[in-house]
């Protein structure tokens, strides 16, 4: 099978090496990760292209850090605009069917045999915003909705691997870049060999 991995950014790719797969460096935010997204669909032209990161998990979420997670579905959680009562999301707008169909991105490729349990993700370009309604997602990441989208409009199979290295909240520092970076790798390993027929 013929697969493409993204990753945000050089440290989450560092311990990643295999010679059956292409992969690229997106960039970190939703902006440069549908750039990088498009671009590795046409140089590319991948049968799977894998979404491969950390990401922070929300303390409410039934997962902790160093878990490995397949991602079915995502927000961009900060897309909308402020009034007098607060944040109000595109999708708590009138026509909230509508916008709830358009940003709320659902994976359709999760029928494989995998071990990783799934998890609702929220995108933002702001970490860790106060604002955003997060009680029915797991974990935040920055790039996310952005390769959801462009998947889905380009009709490209595709998954998203996220390894939790943080607690999502203000104040909670105690982050693990190399330690969840470590089992991203071996998730991801683990991902291909079952998508290559090899696990």
């Amino acid at each position: 099978m013929n697969i493409t991995i993204l990753f945000p950014t050089q440290t989450e790719a560092s311990q990643f090496q295999r010679d059956d797969v292409s992969t690229m460096i997106s960039g970190v935010g939703l902006t440069a990760t549908a750039l990088a997204t498009m671009k590795a669909i046409q140089q590319y032209q991948p049968e799977l292209i894998i979404l491969a990161g950390i990401a922070g998990v929300y303390p409410h979420a039934p997962f902790k850090k160093y878990d490995v997670v397949l991602v079915e579905t995502e927000v961009e959680g900060d897309l909308g605009f402020f009034t007098k009562t607060g944040f109000v999301h595109m999708a708590h707008l009138p026509i909230e069917m509508e916008f709830e169909r358009r940003h709320t991105l659902a994976c359709p490729h999760l029928s494989l045999n995998s071990p990783f349990r799934l998890a609702k993700s929220m995108s933002l370009n702001a970490a860790l915003a106060p604002f955003v309604d997060v009680q029915n997602i797991d974990i935040e990441n920055m790039e996310g909705a952005a390769f959801f989208h462009v998947c889905l409009q380009e009709q490209q199979k595709f998954l998203e691997l996220r390894a939790i290295s943080n607690i999502a909240q203000i104040g909670d520092d105690d982050w693990d870049m190399q330690g969840s970076v470590k089992v991203l790798t071996e998730g991801l390993h683990q991902l291909i060999d079952i998508l290559q027929g090899q696990g």
